[in-house]
């Protein structure tokens, strides 16, 4: 058995910078060299990092929204249907359509229905969660990602990828450290 088949698979490299502006910086950086497959970690959000590691708008606010105005049409339908078709009851001489008192229950439906397009745009991938595990978990001193520390992966699937030039050029954007990232 040779050496190249105990080494285990190599997904990429994750750098540890220390200040949000230096991940800004190296995402920009590393976008201008051509490198497309990156993603960055984070415990607060970053003004312009999304941009500058190129990352593409998701359908799910467009999906929430459909939802949301189904939740009211369907609502809005039900209602109607229930106080001025099927079961119409003249309470103290108000007209049988009294919209003021569809106000709460709309609201609620257009709610419930637009979580729910929410929660199953997101589980049918449009986001690409949920991902219960990703290599970059495994990282030396990753847990600090969501306390106070800032990660960029660099993925070897990336086709400008090689391994000691993407080494070197990380190393020249000063991050605290760099380590592999075995899959």
């Amino acid at each position: 058995m040779s050496h190249a088949q105990l080494a285990p698979p190599f997904h990429g490299f994750v750098a540890r910078f220390d200040s949000p502006s230096a991940l800004r910086h190296a995402a920009q950086r590393l976008a201008e060299e051509g490198y497309r497959r990156m993603d960055a970690f984070s415990p607060i959000p970053i003004h312009g990092l999304a941009e500058a590691l190129g990352m593409k708008r998701t359908w799910v606010p467009q999906i929430v929204l459909l939802g949301g105005i189904l939740g009211f049409l369907g609502g809005f339908a039900l209602l109607y249907y229930i106080t001025v078709l099927h079961y119409p009851q003249n309470v103290g001489g108000r007209p049988l359509f009294s919209w003021p008192s569809y106000i709460p229950i709309l609201f609620e439906t257009t709610v419930l229905t637009a979580a729910l397009f929410g929660v199953f745009g997101m589980l049918f991938g449009l986001n690409r969660f949920p991902q219960p595990y990703h290599p970059v978990s495994n990282a030396p001193g990753f847990d600090r990602a969501s306390q106070d520390a800032f990660f960029l992966l660099v993925e070897a699937s990336d086709p400008r990828f090689e391994r000691s030039r993407t080494r070197e050029l990380l190393d020249s954007l000063h991050p605290a450290e760099v380590h592999d990232v075995e899959a």
